[in-house]
């Protein structure tokens, strides 16, 4: 048996189509949905995010901010550009690209977005809602996993899902999304004793640890649907999952490669919470209005 290639890029056209035409209604009624992203230091990594970020932007007819910054930037002056960002009716989606240099507080800058502006789905408002199922900006590379699994007829319900990392921007909410759709789901994690025998279990299987080639073979159980979400380096310095894909292929029943797999997900939901930001506020505008 050879798994079936689960295809991202395919995937995120379709969805970015689907956006593209949500971009030109809002348009028609005056509204171009913004973007801002703030960006501080030199990681080489984050400048490829955020071009990427902006490329998509630029095709979709969205607009896009880049608000760069050296590392020296003070935490006070970093939230202070968020509150003329939250202040800013063009702008309907802000997103500070993480990591942040050591002298300021990550958790206080997420705090400081407004959470309908929040497109990244990190607020712990955004969360809250997330976590009782209440209408919030889904963490775009879970809510790409789940469209995925959508695309291809692979329903979570009733299935076991094994998810590998507990990190708040993937391995919890990608496990509550799962649940929310019926699925009975484990985290495992770095002190996770037997890793192969939980992930043996797995109908579904999400990695999220950051380790080339870790998952092979011997972690999968026959036909189980394998989501690789790792972005790491092997030892040519090719790009790859946590994954090894050609032996995982062999015993999968469908499974993401990388890059194609999660990754252009990732950046197909950002546009989409972006636009949908923009149609909350008109929605809102026009109900002021009718008061």
């Amino acid at each position: 048996m050879t798994a079936t290639t689960i295809d991202g890029r395919a995937v995120s056209q379709k969805i970015k189509e689907q956006v593209k035409m949500r971009v030109e209604r809002l348009k028609e009624q005056g509204v171009i949905p913004g973007l801002a992203v703030v960006l501080v230091g030199e990681d080489s990594a984050s400048h490829t995010y955020v071009k990427n970020k902006k490329k998509s932007c630029e095709a979709l007819g969205m607009r896009s901010d880049l608000h760069q910054f050296p590392d020296t930037l003070t935490e006070a002056e970093l939230l202070s550009t968020i509150e003329e960002l939250n202040n800013d009716p063009q702008i309907h989606g802000i997103l500070v690209q993480l990591p942040l240099p050591a002298q300021i507080d990550e958790f206080k800058v997420i705090l400081a977005i407004d959470p309908a502006k929040d497109v990244d789905g990190f607020h712990p408002i955004s969360v809250g809602n997330m976590m009782i199922g209440k209408e919030a900006f889904l963490p775009c590379t879970p809510h790409g996993i789940m469209k995925l699994l959508e695309h291809y007829d692979i329903n979570p319900a009733g299935k076991h899902t094994v998810v590998i990392g507990r990190s708040n921007i993937v391995g919890k909410p990608v496990g509550q999304l799962m649940l929310q759709k019926d699925a009975t789901v484990t985290y495992c994690h770095s002190k996770t004793t037997d890793l192969a025998s939980f992930t043996r279990q797995a109908d579904i299987l999400v990695s999220a640890i950051g380790r080339a080639k870790l998952i092979d073979q011997s972690f999968i159980k026959p036909g189980a649907v394998v989501i690789d979400v790792g972005m790491n380096r092997d030892e040519n310095g090719k790009l790859c999952g946590d994954v090894d894909f050609a032996d995982v292929s062999q015993t999968a029943s469908f499974l993401t490669p990388v890059p194609g797999g999660v990754g252009p997900m990732t950046i197909a939901m950002l546009m989409e919470n972006t636009v949908q930001s923009a149609e909350n506020g008109l929605q809102k505008d026009k109900s002021a209005e009718t008061m």
